[in-house]
């Protein structure tokens, strides 16, 4: 993670034209041949970071308290992981906004962001697979999800500092603290293709509403921040059959 925390940093400050896998390198404290190591290009080294928020973000889904439907889960979701303060400050936002603007410039970037979106779908996939499956099973007075993750939030809480190096980390770490503790999935639970198919249209809400206010210069919090957009996109899909209704044989 320490050179996608390098590689972002030179993006933002000095422009990604501009950088070199070689500056990367040498802000990583690495060889330029340990960097190629590990990626191709010097667009592929922001991957982890891109990862790391598309995880967050489906990690909270998995731990939203069990007896809230899918719809609500994800809308649970996204105040736990778009609102600045829970779990990414106002301060780190903007270093997301720019890194997706980035991602809308450079088709090579575009790239690397189009593919974590697309594997943060398999995951979300999985994570609907196991919550339609839990809530089959377990009675909702035993869900613990809730208290679980509002302590999370708060060790998460604002970073106050504005500077790149911090900012990053702040967007990082609490979605490797989140996949540290995520449970294994059952190997039985395997996602079927509606379950796919709900999980790409919850992630293109979500998705389509951060790159439409990183575009912009509104504030990450109020009504054009990513937190609102997203719940608007969310609601406006209320109806919709999140669940797969059993079809008849014909």
């Amino acid at each position: 993670m320490e050179i996608a925390r390098a590689a972002a940093g030179l993006f933002v400050s000095r422009g990604l034209k501009a950088t070199r896998a070689e500056d990367i390198a040498l802000a990583a404290g690495i060889a330029p041949r340990t960097f190629y190591r590990y990626f191709a290009t010097k667009e592929e080294a922001v991957a982890p970071l891109y990862a790391a928020g598309a995880q967050r973000w489906a990690e909270a889904v998995r731990e939203a308290p069990a007896e809230l439907t899918v719809p609500e889960a994800l809308e649970h979701a996204v105040r736990y992981t778009l609102v600045p303060g829970r779990g990414v400050s106002a301060a780190s936002w903007e270093w997301v906004r720019t890194l997706i603007r980035l991602a809308g410039t450079s088709p090579a970037l575009g790239k690397v962001w189009a593919e974590v979106c697309h594997t943060s779908e398999a995951t979300l996939a999985q994570v609907l697979t196991e919550r339609t499956a839990a809530s089959s099973r377990t009675p909702a007075s035993e869900s613990t999800a809730e208290s679980t993750s509002g302590s999370t939030a708060e060790s998460t809480a604002q970073n106050p500092s504005g500077s790149t190096a911090e900012a990053i980390s702040d967007v990082v770490s609490g979605a490797a603290a989140d996949a540290t503790s995520a449970p294994t999935p059952a190997p039985d639970n395997v996602a079927s293709p509606y379950q796919r198919f709900t999980a790409a249209v919850a992630g293109a809400a979500v998705r389509v509403a951060v790159e439409s206010w990183a575009v912009t210069d509104s504030p990450p919090t109020g009504r054009q921040g990513p937190a609102e957009l997203a719940l608007r996109n969310l609601r406006a899909l209320r109806g919709f059959a999140w669940e797969e209704i059993p079809t008849e044989e014909p």
